[in-house]
């Protein structure tokens, strides 16, 4: 039996997008006026975070191929069987092509029926695997590829109005799931219970929010004790214990939108020397928003903020640049590499754009004030400064639990 290699899923109507269509429009709009530049024919998408960001779909991957393949005169999800129609239904403006399992690479193949005839094919370089590579050549023939994944982040990094709208909504959300991590912590229970509260309090609040969007990937981070020492340490079944230094990160996902808070807490009392450390990196993370301002390079603020470190003796134990962008992100997918405050990065901010700051220090086990220290806000760049849209309160006054 000759089964399909490609097919049609167009099952049940188009959803309530996430942005309006003019939004979403405007986006292709300055897409294809770089590839009309650049004399780039079609562009090949495979990131989660530009199949998001130019069509409100956010795969699974599962060990499958996704894309997102555009012309000048079409725009198409290529994604798998087991999705079945719910690609379809979110990607409003263009065509959705689903691809088999029954003969080997279908996708390919739907890639090769999309760019048919085409020569210059953008790609995203840091994303495309080796093994990627060879069969997309394969399938497309004589085809020059050109990256597509730094011109695309740029186009990211400046955010819309209705960008800034839910990334406020997501950064309120989130002060949401803080509350409600602060109210479950007391001594015994393990972080994962605190962890849940948290999560639990988000998700239904983007529900109650955002009634028509799709609930998945909000997440806490709830660490104790020795496990601070990373910012991406997974909960575990450690008890909480009195003295303890804790670190809360709440992270709601609205349609692939990823948003953050972080605060240091201690329970029940902090030491003399986990004082001294605590507001030192508070010290750093009020200068810090000060800085960020239209006008002013990354690297500067980095450079700056070193040296609040350095007084202090700290600067040794610091563990990563000082905040970076937001948008379609997550903790698995996607990142702005070129708007991160960090000494390597000389971008100059601008308005509407949206950053963090988040410094953190780390001092390894055996020594005085031992744990990890982080404060995390989002701002909102305008033209004369930047609007801080956390509101969750950071230092010793408002987060040694009692």
């Amino acid at each position: 039996m000759q089964m399909p290699s490609l097919i049609d899923i167009p099952n049940g109507d188009k959803v309530v997008p996430t942005f309006s269509d003019a939004e979403m429009k405007g986006r292709l709009e300055r897409l294809r006026a770089y590839m009309a530049a650049e004399n780039v024919e079609a562009v090949v998408f495979t990131s989660y975070h530009n199949i998001n960001y130019f069509s409100d779909f956010v795969y699974c991957k599962f060990g499958r191929e996704y894309g997102l393949v555009v012309t000048q005169d079409s725009f198409t999800t290529v994604t798998a069987n087991i999705d079945g129609g719910q690609p379809y239904r979110r990607n409003r403006l263009g065509d959705n092509i689903v691809y088999t399992d029954w003969q080997k690479d279908n996708f390919f193949k739907a890639v090769k029926q999309l760019c048919a005839g085409k020569k210059r094919i953008g790609v995203e370089f840091d994303h495309l695997t080796l093994q990627y590579q060879q069969k997309l050549l394969n399938a497309l023939g004589d085809v020059e590829l050109a990256d597509i994944g730094e011109p695309t982040m740029k186009m990211r990094m400046v955010k819309s109005a209705e960008e800034i709208a839910l990334i406020r909504q997501g950064a309120r959300v989130a002060d949401v799931g803080g509350v409600a991590v602060r109210d479950a912590i007391s001594a015994g229970v393990p972080e994962y219970e605190v962890s849940l509260a948290g999560q639990r309090a988000m998700v239904r609040e983007i529900a109650k929010t955002y009634p028509h969007s799709e609930l998945m990937d909000t997440w806490v981070w709830f660490q104790s004790g020795i496990n601070t020492d990373g910012a991406h340490n997974p909960v575990t079944s450690r008890r909480v214990q009195p003295g303890d230094i804790l670190s809360m990160n709440t992270f709601p996902m609205i349609s692939g939108y990823y948003t953050a808070l972080e605060r240091t807490l201690f329970l029940g009392h902090a030491s003399d020397e986990h004082l001294r450390i605590w507001e030192a990196n508070c010290e750093v993370h009020t200068r810090g928003q000060e800085l960020i301002k239209p006008g002013v390079r990354c690297c500067d603020i980095a450079h700056e903020l070193n040296e609040i470190f350095a007084k202090h003796d700290l600067l040794k134990y610091r563990t990563f640049g000082y905040g970076h962008s937001f948008g379609t992100l997550s903790h698995y997918y996607g990142r702005e590499a070129g708007l991160e405050l960090r000494e390597d990065i000389d971008t100059v901010l601008e308005p509407n754009m949206v950053v963090s700051m988040e410094p953190m220090v780390m001092l390894p086990e055996g020594l005085p004030g031992a744990g990890g220290y982080r404060e995390h806000d989002i701002l909102v760049l305008n033209e004369h400064g930047a609007d801080n849209i956390t509101g969750f309160p950071y230092g010793p006054e408002h987060n040694i639990i009692k």
